[in-house]
């Protein structure tokens, strides 16, 4: 069977317009009309990838995306009309993988589709558990502990976090970890890179005035601080 992509969309005509640029490039499609739905699809058939529509009319995209967060590391590329950039990097924040906005070229949605499909989910290699100073990092068991206390990250967090652990002290700029991590062609924003190490940080109890674990080097990108054991 083909990778499955659910469309989620109120707009018939969207949906239909989509499943015909999607199913030529061999992608099985699935749609949705509704949030609710949506959510009960993820649950029942595990797609691939999830191209949300923010705007429906039962429940708002970002809170579908909340809601599948709780319980799948899905792909989920966001389709918003809204042109604000704060509206894209709550998004983003939530676990969004990418986000395109209307109106789109069905081609340029294509394509953003198959860059994020072809990163691979968990894609980092596995390896050697990584021992710091204070944090353990298990490519194997893809598990996380600071300071003694397992922390859960989300697949594309975890990626993060071994890509900066791997080297620690070497600075990686945006594009590099977009390179590493979300894939070579990655479509997108580099500053979604910002926002997941923001995530990061919160879940690793960082702060980000005063780093332990991850510092950034103003106008290059970020690195790992500790030293290995």
């Amino acid at each position: 069977m083909g990778r499955q992509v659910l469309v989620v969309d109120d707009e018939p005509g969207i949906r239909r317009v989509l499943r015909g640029y999607l199913e030529g490039e061999g992608l099985e499609v699935a749609e949705a009309a509704t949030g609710e739905e949506a959510v009960a699809r993820v649950r029942r058939t595990g797609p691939d990838l999830v191209l949300l529509d923010v705007m429906l009319p039962d429940v708002d995209g970002i809170e579908v995306l909340r809601r599948i967060r709780t319980f799948s590391d899905v792909y989920v590329v966001l389709v918003t009309a809204r042109a604000e950039e704060t509206d894209k990097l709550v998004g983003l924040a939530v676990g969004a993988d990418d986000y395109v906005t209307k109106p789109f070229s069905p081609r340029e949605v294509v394509a953003r589709v198959k860059a994020v499909l072809r990163r691979g989910r968990g894609g980092t290699e596995e390896g050697a558990r990584l021992v710091l100073d204070g944090l353990v990092v298990d490519p194997v068991a893809h598990e996380v502990h600071v300071d003694g206390r397992a922390v859960s990250l989300s697949a594309l967090e975890f990626d993060l976090l071994a890509a900066l652990a791997g080297s620690p002290g070497r600075v990686f700029s945006r594009r590099q970890l977009l390179e590493r991590v979300w894939g070579y062609d990655f479509y997108g924003d580099e500053r979604v890179v910002d926002v997941h190490v923001r995530s990061l940080r919160k879940e690793l109890g960082d702060d980000a005035a005063s780093p332990r674990i991850i510092g950034t080097v103003r106008g290059v990108g970020y690195k790992l601080l500790l030293e290995p054991t």
